[in-house]
């Protein structure tokens, strides 16, 4: 029997060098922390599909498949092993605000080289790939972490 994982998008929505963080609330993973808007892949939909429909259902904006550029893959070790792919938009339609207040306290807009110190550790690396110009990484495995441009 093959293995199968969770697939989830990652969305960094970019403003002058400044990236769209969401504080968790109520989740049970990594509440307090920051991460991106970001969701697993509901079935039946591409990549470019899942980040659009999570866009607009936690921070309320449309987004066109022209907006979106994939910038990293991440092979991750966690409670389970997952596939996250990463993705870019710095335009959009509509103005950003919280959707989902059960599920995240706040939104903020941080420089892409001064996380703070609690965003989700698997985010800050993908961020620092995205900056760097690295495009897969696995993370979470021990001793056999790596990163490819």
């Amino acid at each position: 029997m093959r293995p199968m994982f969770p697939v989830a998008v990652h969305l960094f929505l970019l403003q002058e060098q400044k990236v769209l963080l969401l504080q968790r609330a109520n989740t049970g993973y990594e509440d307090g922390n920051y991460s991106v808007v970001a969701g697993h892949l509901d079935g039946g939909e591409t990549v470019t599909q899942a980040a659009i429909r999570e866009a607009k259902e936690e921070v309320g904006i449309i987004l066109h498949p022209t907006d979106l550029r994939v910038v990293g893959v991440m092979h991750r070790a966690s409670t389970d092993e997952r596939i996250d792919f990463f993705l870019v938009a710095s335009t959009w339609a509509g103005m950003l605000s919280n959707q989902e207040p059960h599920k995240c306290s706040e939104l903020l807009w941080c420089a892409l080289d001064a996380l703070p110190v609690n965003t989700v550790p698997y985010v800050r690396s993908a961020l620092g790939n995205f900056r760097n110009g690295v495009w897969f990484a696995e993370f979470g495995w021990p001793d056999r972490s790596v990163t490819r441009r």
